[in-house]
């Protein structure tokens, strides 16, 4: 239980360590890139960055007052549970655009460079924030309201319905050219954000036929801490009964399991295959949402 307990407040740290970083590189992607070139990416962002073209409102401001709308009728329809990391994120969000300058990290006509870097810098961003159970608040937050009223419509679809009207908006505000940027940006930051949440849910399901099942099945739940699913299985060439073992374990642990399979067994069947993403314990819980 303790080891539990330790887990999971490890898990809780480096969660919100992930949600401060992915809120800097999100703030700075906006302010001293897109905001710099005028690119419409969809989103919140997309919104305020064209509400200081019309209005002069600064980029801190209007990021803030879109949000809080949306977080007063997610509080009531989803709940303060969900809403908790959320308005945190946002808040940081807020937070940095208020207080660091625009940077001039890459030249002001380079629209091209600008879509690529700034994708990069927003993808990790969302990245490290979708991977803490978490969100950005905005067109995610209302996405999430809208699918309790339409049901049938995926997440994804409605997210990316809420960032086509922006970008329309913005197509017609800055014109064709820095539309089409803004479609290079959004590739790049899906492509990027889909690699951060991949590669830190990626895990490894190992299969292992021996005639030392319980041995090394043992060896598994008493050192490793793992599950492990034994099955009883005939060799089809020997016709002798043989275990076969299927656990799922991290990328560090296999490696180590592959050593220790060998000691006992050295004609052991392992198969290992990639496990995009696992829910269960050791891994991903819905509970320790907070």
């Amino acid at each position: 239980m303790d080891k539990k307990r330790m887990d999971k407040k490890k898990r809780i740290i480096r969660d919100y360590i992930f949600i401060v970083a992915g809120s800097f590189l999100i703030s700075v992607a906006s302010l001293s890139i897109f905001d710099r070139v005028e690119l419409v990416i969809g989103g919140v962002t997309g919104v305020s960055i064209i509400i200081r073209h019309l209005f002069s409102v600064p980029l801190w401001l209007s990021y803030t007052m879109i949000n809080v709308p949306l977080f007063v009728i997610g509080f009531f329809i989803k709940g303060g549970k969900f809403l908790f990391r959320t308005i945190i994120s946002t808040l940081l969000c807020s937070f940095f655009l208020f207080i660091l300058p625009a940077w001039e990290i890459l030249p002001k006509d380079d629209f091209f460079l600008a879509s690529v870097v700034g994708g990069i810098f927003m993808g990790l961003g969302c990245g490290m924030v979708f991977i803490s159970n978490c969100t950005t608040g905005g067109t995610d937050l209302l996405a999430a309201i809208l699918q309790t009223k339409f049901k049938h419509i995926s997440m994804a679809k409605l997210v990316q319905f809420v960032d086509s009207m922006v970008i329309l908006w913005g197509l017609q505000i800055f014109g064709v050219r820095k539309a089409l940027y803004a479609l290079v940006s959004i590739y790049v930051f899906t492509k990027v954000c889909e690699a951060i949440m991949e590669g830190m849910h990626f895990a490894k399901a190992v299969t292992i036929i021996s005639h030392k099942g319980d041995e090394i099945a043992n060896y598994i739940i008493t050192t490793m801490h793992r599950g492990v699913t034994g099955l009883d299985a005939k060799g089809m060439y020997t016709k002798k009964g043989v275990t076969m073992l299927y656990c799922v374990l991290s990328n560090r642990e296999v490696s180590n399991l592959k050593d220790v399979v060998n000691d006992m067994d050295d004609k052991a069947f392992f198969i290992i295959s990639d496990v995009r993403e696992v829910h269960g314990e050791g891994f991903i819980r819905r509970d320790e949402l907070v």
